[in-house]
């Protein structure tokens, strides 16, 4: 069985012309005959060449890697309890699931907290995030949780006055913390700011915290979903060329005067603007942490992705050694705008044995008495049985899960239905809920009445369905979290979960189903049988 989709996906626009008949180490249709047009990845190849690398359509989609892992989340269960209560008193009156309290605190003197325990871990500069960044930002602050502001926003924004190298202002990265901060509530939440090497060299992140008032920062180590820095396309040859003024790599080179005049002709129609991959030491580390505190920030955060287990290590001791805040970990296969989709796929440590290895060096270096930061776990989480499952895996080290792909579709749900609305165009299987925002969004009565009319009627649709979405997650997890009678954050244990194979057993070192509670039932069924023998 192969475990991937090798030559034909609904994400390239490809398919196989015998479906049905596949080869499965190759991907190619058992009989390849001359004369078909080419519709699976090797024929579009044959025409369109490097861009069949990416996801398509661009702009207009996420796209995340559709592997099937030996190991994945769903090989563990969630393990629920009929005897007592952690948190609350054990009193059935009052360990209800609606007494689960979700908060979480972290970073310097728990300085930094969230309603719920996840957050989005870096949108940035791609069309599908800048086009529902006012859902993403509004609803993200509604619901008290975090939202990282990803890499190259600044440098791709045009109107970005940039001098001597360095960004003095912006618009688009203005507009994007000033939404947040405008909608956050009772201080819950965080908006943080993300930066790659061109970020670095611009000078972002010091403008954000000096002139946007950002206290949150994030160096940037890479992501799950590819192992080369970010791109984007571009379909302005103006645009293209202010990029490659600007310092980043630009594919064709939009200043060849061969590459324009094909350009112009509609030899192709979009340029790809390229990242540069970071280089990683300890010495560069320490002296940007070191930079970005004197510069005012006061929470500083890393994101690494699913590189080899050396670089996780490196990691984690570097965000214990520098006392950093907050450490997110995103595994292979995570969604993006449009990274490389063999990379996507092909490349990485998946989900459950990077979180794995992420909690046994943690736990190691806190045996040890070292600072652990807050950690994250990220990797295609999108339901509150996921979330549970990873809080309890890296438990007590992991705080937050990260999200992007869910929320993104949150976000542009509640927007198009927004549309709908407004132009009364509404799909049946909608309409039956309503025709009015009020009638439709669930959550919309709570939230006129927290924010008041005029407030509430600003409110962008697709703000209102990524807070239903959260809304949704909140009650599922605090479910979950009753039955395990864990009714708040800081008691959910690795023992939560039970592993349902052997090899998930073995790769997270957590205990396979049939082991669970081994020692407690002997004794139990030992106590059991002296109670009998007394009694008779």
């Amino acid at each position: 069985m192969s475990l991937s989709k090798i030559n034909a996906s609904a994400a390239t626009l490809t398919k196989n012309r015998t479906e049905g008949s596949v080869v499965p180490a190759s991907g190619m249709c058992v009989t390849c005959v001359d004369g078909c047009i080419g519709m699976c990845e090797i024929g579009k190849s044959a025409y369109r060449g490097h861009e069949v690398i990416y996801p398509q359509p661009f702009g207009v989609i996420t796209t995340a890697g559709e592997k099937i892992y030996p190991v994945d989340y769903s090989h563990f269960n969630i393990m629920g309890t009929a005897v007592g209560a952690y948190g609350v008193e054990a009193d059935s009156d009052k360990a209800v699931f609606p007494a689960v309290n979700l908060e979480v605190s972290f970073g310097r003197e728990n300085g930094v907290k969230f309603r719920y325990p996840w957050i989005i871990p870096g949108i940035g500069s791609t069309n599908i995030a800048k086009n529902n960044w006012e859902g993403l930002a509004i609803g993200s602050a509604l619901a008290g949780t975090g939202l990282t502001i990803g890499e190259n926003v600044a440098g791709m924004d045009p109107e970005s006055v940039i001098e001597k190298g360095r960004v003095i202002d912006t618009v688009d990265l203005k507009n994007r913390v000033e939404l947040y901060k405008d909608h956050q509530r009772n201080g819950y939440g965080a908006i943080i700011v993300q930066a790659n090497v061109e970020d670095t060299a611009l000078g972002v992140q010091e403008y954000a915290i000096e002139k946007l008032g950002v206290e949150c920062v994030e160096l940037k180590w890479g992501q799950g979903a590819k192992n080369i820095g970010g791109e984007v396309k571009i379909r302005d040859l103006g645009k293209a060329q202010m990029l490659y003024e600007r310092g980043y790599v630009v594919l064709p080179d939009p200043t060849d005067p061969h590459v324009i005049e094909a350009f112009e002709k509609g030899a192709f129609k979009e340029f790809e603007r390229h990242s540069r991959v970071g280089m990683v030491s300890e010495e560069s580390f320490a002296k940007r942490v070191e930079e970005l505190r004197k510069a005012g920030a006061k929470y500083v955060f890393l994101k690494t992705g699913a590189y080899r287990p050396a670089d996780l290590a490196r990691a984690v001791k570097f965000a214990s050694k520098y006392k950093l805040d907050l450490l997110t970990v995103d595994g292979a296969g995570g969604g993006t705008g449009m990274s490389p989709w063999r990379m996507m796929n092909e490349w990485g440590v998946p989900p459950v044995e990077l979180h794995s290895l992420m909690y046994n060096y943690a736990k190691l270096l806190s045996d040890k008495g070292e600072h652990v930061p807050a950690l994250v776990a990220a990797g295609g989480f999108i339901f509150e049985d996921q979330i549970f499952k990873a809080l309890a895996l890296g438990a007590p080290f992991v705080k937050l899960v990260g999200m992007a792909r869910s929320p993104i579709a949150a976000a542009m749900v509640g927007k198009t239905i927004g549309r709908a609305i407004d132009n009364n165009q509404l799909p049946v299987y909608v309409e039956r809920f309503g025709d009015s925002i009020d009638e439709i969004f669930v959550t919309a009565n709570e939230l006129r009445k927290e924010l008041g009319d005029d407030e509430f009627e600003k409110l962008p649709p697709g703000a209102i369905g990524l807070y239903t979405y959260y809304e949704r997650l909140a009650q599922g997890l605090r479910q979950l979290m009753a039955g395990s009678r864990k009714f708040t954050l800081e008691y959910v244990s690795r023992d939560d979960i039970a592993a349902l194979t052997p090899e998930a057993a073995d790769v997270s070192g957590i205990t396979y189903v049939m082991d669970v509670d081994k020692a407690e039932v002997d004794e139990i069924l030992e106590e059991a049988g002296r109670e009998v023998t007394v009694g008779n």
